[in-house]
């Protein structure tokens, strides 16, 4: 399955049907339409002598229709994440994948306030330059029937690169992650067998296309299935998504836990009354927030476990195949094992160890470096990193990741859960994130950090009752924004950065 290629057959197919509606700029293009713009930048596109070409673009037809038209082309967009220090990530980009042009928006950067960075071609540039014989060109050659048009554009191979996709750098610096049309298109393949997906459809786009999840889910899964998508460049705008929800009529709506929160503190019953599918995934979906969304739109928020390794889905709760809590069943396709931390072992049904997962959709490896692809996998068995267990009836359940486990009095304690814990505690309207910091005494604690003050003492009293002394919070700390990755998961590795300074400045005061 090549994925530009199953774009064609689909446009084709559904000609006439609307393809993105996209709300940050108005334009609604019918699957035709966009067949034929995919065709003109095909063509501008071929021009440039990178095989890797960046883009930097808010999730909007103008990004989708970028990125097909790139791998039509024969080219492989390397996606840039745009949320945080923008033209370092562009830069870092280029010296990874040893490219030059980025194809970016002029509008984007004055929005983020990104400086120039060499090789960088603004879309609405591109856009301009294009001529009435271009689009007469492009229009007539979208006629022709689709097993000759696919003979007009690139061919490739099942296992030639798709997408470069980064992961987060929540934990150490970001991985160029090789993602193949065999990889995605196993995943999407598998979505079509456990979604009961409808001609109808109408998806949610509002995730960065450079986070794996909108990557499928919000570009290739309806392009592929003839679904319309509604766009919104903003995540964090929750107001508006929720009047975008409401006004379009959407039908499924997938995001992370985050998202999901915001959109649930902004919305009113009624507001989701057309959604029929809800999947939160990329991080741990609170019990809170499940019974929030049931609660308040009678509406059953699914959860589901992949990373962008994995294209990214493994796991998912879904119809009757539900169990709140655990992260779902298998998907058709792969398999999963959980193995022993310390010896490698297969373990069986009810014990925790490591996820490992092997199938198609496991990614070709990291772009240039071959030493992290082979500790990640091996003979096709993909170590997650994550730790979780298989229960008898072939759930999964996810227990964090493994670097979110803190040995403290030679017992692991997983962060995830105090961190489940304490939000299941805390006012509605406080977030919360527990890290670990070095001691000098017991090796590592414990630190709370939530968005608005609390009593500390009360909260640990409270938490009492449900962990073990060794797992509450010695000290709580306000971060009044916790900083974010652009997919909405929180950032680990800064919200450690800033207790160490404020438990730093705490000591040198006291010393003083």
């Amino acid at each position: 399955m090549l994925l530009h290629q199953e774009f064609i057959k689909t446009a084709k197919k559904f000609a006439g049907k609307l393809a993105i509606n996209d709300r940050t700029t108005g334009k609604k293009i019918p699957f035709a339409r966009a067949l034929i713009a995919a065709l003109i930048l095909s063509k501008k596109f071929k021009k440039y002598k990178d095989g890797y070409i960046g883009v930097m673009i808010p999730t909007s037809a103008g990004c989708m229709l970028t990125t097909i038209g790139l791998i039509m082309a024969g080219k492989v967009p390397v996606m840039i994440n745009y949320s945080t220090g923008a033209a370092e990530n562009c830069e870092y980009a280029q010296a990874k994948c040893n490219f030059k042009t980025i194809i970016t928006s002029r509008a984007l950067l004055e929005k983020i306030g990104c400086r120039l960075v060499p090789g960088m071609i603004f879309i609405e540039d591109l856009m301009e330059s294009i001529s009435p014989a271009e689009k007469i060109g492009a229009a007539l050659k979208s006629k022709l029937p689709a097993n000759l048009l696919m003979k007009r554009v690139h061919g490739g191979d099942i296992n030639d690169n798709v997408v470069i996709l980064f992961t987060s750098g929540s934990e150490k610096d970001p991985k160029a992650v090789q993602l193949t049309h065999k990889n995605l298109g196993s995943n999407i393949k598998d979505i079509y067998v456990i979604l009961d997906l409808r001609d109808e459809d109408i998806v949610l786009g509002n995730l960065p296309l450079f986070h794996v999840f909108g990557y499928n889910v919000n570009l290739w899964l309806p392009m592929m299935r003839g679904l319309t998508v509604v766009t919104y460049a903003n995540p964090l705008d929750y107001q508006k998504i929720v009047d975008v929800i409401r006004e379009e009529k959407v039908t499924i709506m997938v995001g992370t836990p985050i998202f999901f929160m915001g959109y649930l503190r902004r919305s009113k019953p009624g507001d989701f009354e057309s959604v029929r599918i809800a999947v939160a995934g990329a991080d741990k979906t609170p019990d809170v927030l499940r019974e929030g969304f049931l609660k308040k739109h009678n509406l059953t928020l699914y959860e589901g476990y992949g990373c962008t390794e994995t294209s990214p889905v493994v796991s998912l709760n879904m119809g009757e195949d539900n169990r709140p809590g655990s992260i779902g069943k298998v998907f058709p396709s792969v398999q999963v094992k959980i193995t022993d931390i310390d010896s490698g072992a297969e373990l069986s049904a009810g014990k925790e160890g490591k996820i490992l997962v092997k199938g198609d959709l496991i990614m070709k490896g990291y772009f240039d470096d071959l030493e992290e692809s082979s500790l990640r996998i091996k003979d096709g068995w993909y170590d997650t990193g994550d730790m979780g267990m298989l229960d008898e009836d072939g759930y999964l359940w996810h227990r964090g990741r493994l670097k979110r486990f803190v040995k403290i009095g030679g017992e692991m304690i997983s962060l995830v859960k105090v961190e489940s814990v304490l939000t299941e505690m805390l006012p509605d309207d406080v977030d919360c994130c527990v890290v670990e910091v070095p001691d000098f005494l017991k090796g590592a604690k414990i630190v709370a950090t939530v968005t608005k003050k609390i009593d500390d003492r009360a909260m640990v009293k409270k938490m009492s009752e449900k962990l073990p002394n060794i797992a509450l919070p010695k000290k709580f700390i306000v971060i009044k924004e916790l900083p974010k990755m652009g997919s909405g998961k929180i950032d680990f590795r800064k919200v450690t950065d800033t207790v160490k300074a404020r438990l730093s400045k705490e000591n040198n005061k006291k010393k003083e």
